[in-house]
């Protein structure tokens, strides 16, 4: 039952926000009715809907994490290394609910109105969420062992949360004599400052035992503001800030968008019309099944979400065309990521929103239509690679005949959906939408494609998909918000500016350091997922680039392309493992079949590093 009622809410929240932008645009601009407080009352609701997203992504076991290493491990280490992780888990979930509650507790916290309500009603969903996560935590504690470490951990985290418990009852019966509690919070303080080191390995080797990412950026973050003094509040203000953003809050709406058109019809038609514009010649199916899989990835900002919701209709397609079976689901994972570089690319909205700011610095009148433009060239080069190596391996003699008729019936079939993509370019880049309208444009456009032309769902059906898109936007959501914080404390610290003192101290060629930044970047693509890394990767990339004088917008392109390739890097690289999850075979087998198209992906990588002219030759 609470599960509906989840669900129901998420939904609801889709909708509300999905509608609400279009409602406050119409009567600002065309009835001329002011309406108060507009982008404070959208980033609210997005606010409530992210928490929302997090709860039922961590619900349905769908929180972004690493691969786990430890599934082939003897039985009881395997229940040892969970017990640990199902202890560390605990301990951060209840820090992170303390450090958020106590913003509540503060009545100098969030006290503008928004909708006849305090801002703090909205925020106090954030900590909310983390105590159902905590309760979910004892519920799927399986053994005893495991449910002793989950106690355990939560004792510990109450134990570790005396700056946020000591504040808390500060505002609420302002009582400061509580000099065992500081003492507490002292302890664990001065033992963070001593062994920061060592947590921070010890939490980055949880990430490969499955535990989720933002759980291990949260302990990271946590440990380092402790070491600092016990500044926690810090945390959940940086995460509010980050996730009550409109660039920010247009992220799950794409997601959606792009998530409901993949479960509907929209996929067989984009695949009838492209087989039909290019099937007759060889490779065109190739063609086809690149150009579809570069459209949805582009929505969903996740190319796992691809591979799972297209990735079997296409190989059943690229098969039965006489393509190989094991390059055809090979050829479907190396292009599960391409989407990225065109629009509305969310991980280019995420990295010039996250990143405004620094570039500003460099490049003032920056915004996130120069990087949309910049990507282009780079990511049509890097579809046509995957087109040109599918085509080599394409020896399907049997084609169907060139027809015009076919590609009219397919082309009129399929046009509300090539409508909307058009739609949203020229709505957003003329500026009529700005991001957050334009992503409520396109879920409200999808839903209604899918429920009331289409048909393919009723109102049950529609109400399903909606909300099994949640927890894909979840997990996006949740990792933004752990990286916030310690996307703070590193430009407090000047973290990005010794970084690059050190890189310009010790390297002094710029092809060089391209040639270094490209490698590391391939690693972080493999290890982590592309947001978190934008958060806290992208402010170093940038201030060393432009320490080497390289143009902001190529330094953004190749940044997204190095973690877009990372996806399909070996050892861990996350399309690794969907892959072998929706086609069921090894992990291995995949790695060896998407190693020729790795190659060329890196070589196409090496022409956008070194030409600068593919970034930026668009731009005015």
């Amino acid at each position: 039952m609470l599960k509906k009622i989840e669900d129901a809410f998420a939904v609801a929240l889709v909708a509300i926000l999905s509608v609400t932008a279009l409602v406050i645009k119409i009567m600002q601009d065309n009835l001329h009715l002011q309406v108060m407080n507009a982008d404070m009352i959208i980033v609210n609701i997005a606010f409530v809907f992210a928490c929302v997203a997090g709860l039922i992504t961590w619900r349905e076991n769908r929180a972004l994490s690493l691969a786990n290493i430890t599934e082939k491990l003897p039985q009881k280490a395997r229940g040892v290394i969970k017990a640990v992780a199902s202890f560390a888990t605990a301990v951060i979930i209840t820090q992170l609910f303390l450090a958020s509650f106590l913003q509540v507790a503060n009545p100098d916290q969030f006290t503008n109105k928004v909708l006849m309500f305090a801002e703090k009603v909205y925020f106090a969903f954030y900590p909310l969420c983390f105590l159902m996560i905590l309760i979910l935590l004892f519920q799927n504690s399986k053994g005893k062992l495991s449910l002793a470490a989950t106690i355990v951990g939560t004792v510990f985290g109450v134990l570790t949360s005396m700056s946020a418990v000591t504040g808390i009852i500060w505002y609420w019966t302002e009582n400061s004599n509580l000099p065992a509690l500081y003492a507490l919070a002292d302890a664990w303080n001065a033992f963070c400052d001593k062994t920061v080191l060592l947590w921070v390995i010890v939490l980055i080797a949880l990430a490969f035992t499955g535990v989720p990412l933002f759980v291990v950026i949260s302990g990271i973050t946590y440990v380092i503001f402790s070491k600092a003094g016990g500044y926690i509040d810090v945390i959940p203000i940086e995460a509010y800030s980050k996730l009550a953003d409109k660039s920010i809050a247009a992220i799950p709406l794409f997601t959606i968008a792009g998530y409901v058109l993949a479960q509907g019809s929209a996929g067989k038609r984009f695949v009838e019309l492209f087989r039909a514009l290019f099937g007759w010649f060889r490779g065109g199916t190739v063609v086809a099944a690149v150009l579809v899989l570069t459209f949805f990835s582009t929505f969903t900002g996740v190319s796992g979400v691809t591979i799972l919701a297209l990735g079997s209709l296409l190989a059943v397609i690229l098969t039965g065309s006489g393509y190989e079976k094991d390059r055809a689901e090979s050829l479907i994972t190396s292009s599960g990521a391409v989407g990225l570089l065109f629009p509305p690319s969310v991980a280019i909205i995420m990295y010039a929103s996250s990143n405004y700011t620094v570039i500003t610095q460099f490049e003032p009148g920056f915004d996130v239509i120069t990087l949309f433009v910049g990507a282009l060239i780079p990511g049509c080069l890097m579809a046509f690679s995957m087109i040109a190596l599918g085509i080599v391996f394409d020896n399907n003699k049997n084609r169907p005949r060139f027809s015009i008729s076919q590609i009219g019936k397919s082309f009129l079939n399929c046009l509300p959906e090539l409508i909307l993509p058009v739609l949203i370019c020229v709505t957003y880049f003329t500026g009529f939408f700005n991001l957050f309208q334009v992503s409520s444009f396109a879920v409200i456009y999808a839903v209604a494609l899918v429920f009331l032309f289409r048909r393919d769902f009723n109102v049950k059906k529609t109400a399903r998909v909606i909300a099994d898109s949640v927890p894909v936007s979840g997990g996006i959501l949740f990792i933004i918000a752990a990286a916030a914080a310690l996307s703070y404390w590193m430009q407090d610290a000047n973290i990005p500016e010794t970084v690059t003192a050190f890189i310009t101290t010790y390297v002094k060629n710029k092809f060089l350091f391209l040639l270094l930044m490209n490698l590391a970047l391939l690693v972080v693509g493999c290890l982590m997922d592309i947001y978190s890394a934008i958060l806290l990767v992208s402010p170093l990339f940038l201030y060393s680039a432009a320490a080497f004088g390289i143009p902001v917008v190529q330094a953004g392109v190749i940044f997204i392309m190095n973690l877009s390739i990372g996806f399909l890097t070996p050892p861990v690289g996350m399309d690794l493992f969907i892959s072998s999850y929706t086609f069921k075979k090894p992990v291995g087998q995949v790695i060896k079949g998407v190693l020729p198209f790795l190659i060329v992906q890196l070589i196409v990588l090496l022409l956008v590093t070194y030409v600068p002219a593919f970034t930026t030759c668009l731009i005015k």
